[in-house]
């Protein structure tokens, strides 16, 4: 599914639910489809049930999932856009957090960008190969 790093800056909750958005995105979970229940997903990545119950309420709220009682919890048909403030403050909030690790690191800015630029092309290749 994903991978949660529990010493990065970034709380757990916004890993769960940036991972959730990464995977509708890369086509990996559709419109429609069922997501994993609270209690299996946090077995699954080894964390509270809360921590994931508050990514789920956060993706329901910004109309990304669709909880139907008694059912589950779904990917929503017309998975919600982003506004371009939000896109921005979820893109500066997660350069910093890169750039953190990279100065960690003792990477340069050259590799850096290179890494983050292959990342990108990556991810393109898989969203493609998978439409």
């Amino acid at each position: 599914m994903f991978d949660i790093h529990p010493a990065s800056a970034v709380p757990i909750w916004r890993q769960i639910e940036e991972g959730m958005r990464r995977m509708i995105s890369l086509g990996t979970l559709r419109p429609g489809a069922a997501v994993p229940s609270v209690r299996d997903l946090a077995r699954d990545l080894s964390v509270n049930p809360n921590t994931v119950a508050r990514a789920y309420q956060r993706l329901s709220d910004a109309g990304v999932f669709v909880v139907r009682r008694g059912e589950g919890t779904f990917v929503a048909d017309a998975p919600a856009q982003l506004r371009k403030a939000q896109r921005n403050e979820k893109l500066r909030d997660s350069a910093t957090s890169y750039a953190g690790t990279a100065l960690a690191v003792g990477a340069s800015l050259e590799d850096a960008a290179a890494e983050l630029e292959n990342a990108y092309e990556r991810l393109t290749r898989e969203h493609r190969s998978k439409a």
